[in-house]
C-alpha cells in the first residue's frame, strides 16, 4: 500500500506545471478583466463572468506603485509574474507571485508593444 501511495505521489509531482517568470504590461481595463502582454503575446489572467486564474490574491497592489488609469481606477501597469501557463490557449493557469515594476521598465523593453 505504501509503495502504491509513493508511486501516485511521484506521478503527481511529475505532471505538475512548472513555474516560469513572465514580465510585461498588466492590463486591467474593467472589473475582473486582466491580461499580461509580454514578448510572446497576450496572456489571459481573468475574464469578467468567466475564467479567473488561481492566485489572483498574489497580484501586487498597483495603487502603491506606478499605474496608468484609463477608465476610473482601471488601467495598466508593468510587472513580473511567476506563473504557470497553458501556451496553447495563451492562458495563465496559476499565479504564484507577482511584483510591480516601474513603468519605464516596460516602456524601454523593445520586445513589448509601445504604450
Amino acid at each position: 500500500m505504501m509503495i502504491r501511495i509513493a508511486i501516485l505521489f511521484a506521478a503527481a509531482l511529475g505532471t505538475a506545471a512548472h513555474a516560469e517568470t513572465r514580465c510585461g504590461w498588466i492590463d486591467n481595463p474593467t472589473p475582473a478583466n486582466w491580461w499580461l502582454v509580454d514578448a510572446d503575446g497576450e496572456w489571459t489572467i481573468g475574464m469578467q463572468g468567466g475564467y479567473q486564474a488561481p492566485g489572483m490574491d498574489n497580484m501586487p497592489d498597483f495603487s502603491a506603485g506606478e499605474w496608468v488609469e484609463t477608465n476610473g481606477y482601471y488601467g495598466y501597469g508593468c510587472a513580473c509574474m511567476n506563473v504557470s501557463t497553458d501556451a496553447a490557449s495563451m492562458r495563465i493557469t496559476r499565479i504564484r507571485s507577482a511584483r510591480s515594476l516601474p513603468l519605464r521598465q516596460c516602456r524601454n523593453d523593445r520586445a513589448l508593444p509601445r504604450r
